[in-house]
């Protein structure tokens, strides 16, 4: 039997129901094989990369999970699907988007998929909810922890909405 490892996911929502879409989408990841542990406060955020959308809420989920990465991968994408996610254009809005940040300690390379996420260092929507939840973690290629690569991204604008209202292992 295969060890869980604790993985952390960002979740994303700019389309509808901003709230509704991220509590359905750890109600649907409890059933895909991803033990939530922990979750953080969700943060609205403004847009990157395009800046005509609305605004996203996010958040950071802890987890385990016995999935291999590619495995976790297919299941954070069928999360994704039942939400309600229709494919649409790169980094624009979207009902639900769930981002691969961490798993354990690993480092993965393949086609459609680089653990840790690439651009985590770069994206307070990101780095704000995990320093809530591990913020002395470190990122398994460049050491660096999360307060540190927080601290450098403060300059982008991240409002907490409100406490996590998820109870660990939903």
């Amino acid at each position: 039997m295969a060890l869980a490892k604790t993985v952390y996911l960002s979740l994303g929502s700019n389309l509808g129901d901003r709230r509704a879409n991220l509590a359905r989408a750890l109600e649907l990841l409890s059933e895909s094989g991803v033990r939530v542990l922990r979750a953080s406060s969700i943060f609205e955020t403004e847009p990157m990369y395009l800046a005509a959308q609305p605004r996203f809420f996010n958040q950071i989920v802890e987890a385990e999970t016995t999935l291999f990465p590619r495995q976790l991968l297919s299941a954070t994408r069928g999360v994704e699907k039942a939400v309600g996610r229709t494919p649409g254009k790169r980094n624009g809005p979207r009902v639900i988007d769930i981002d691969i940040v961490l798993y354990a300690k690993s480092v993965v390379n393949l086609p459609g998929l680089a653990i840790p996420h690439p651009r985590m260092a770069e994206r307070r929507f990101v780095l704000e909810p995990l320093a809530e939840l591990t913020p002395d973690l470190r990122h398994p290629v460049t050491r660096r922890t999360v307060r540190e690569m927080l601290a450098e991204v403060m300059d982008q604008a991240v409002r907490k909405t409100a406490a996590p209202d998820v109870s660990p292992g939903i």
